[in-house]
């Protein structure tokens, strides 16, 4: 029973991780594209076309942008703890659940071995 427990502990930590390397992975290219840092205005564009292919990438690179608006609001605004713990709270949940996807996207392709 320990051992069905650790594993699964050790899989959602495993899809927590991911979750925040593909959002810093499309994060960061997306900056390398267009040289200015993604965010959440992308929802606002004129067209919406535009706005609503954004979407999908703001879905799974939403976790780095919460965690990079929350050090820069500490910094900037001298937010306090409280908002930042939130911050994170916000942004490992939407990790785990977009890293989940990830993890089972790859098993649906058979890239990775459950």
């Amino acid at each position: 029973m320990f051992g069905l427990i650790w594993s699964d502990s050790a899989r959602s930590l495993l899809d927590l991780a991911i979750g925040f390397a593909v959002a810093g992975m499309l994060a960061s290219g997306y900056q390398l594209l267009t040289m200015q840092p993604p965010s959440f205005t992308l929802l606002h564009e004129g067209e919406r076309n535009h706005a609503l292919a954004a979407v999908p990438f703001l879905l799974f690179a939403a976790p780095f942008i919460i965690v990079r608006n929350t050090l820069r609001g500490a910094r900037i605004e001298r937010r306090n703890f409280g908002f930042a713990a939130l911050a994170a709270l916000v942004a490992g949940l939407w990790s785990l659940m977009s890293g989940t996807v990830v993890v089972m996207a790859l098993e649906a392709v058979g890239r990775l071995v459950a």
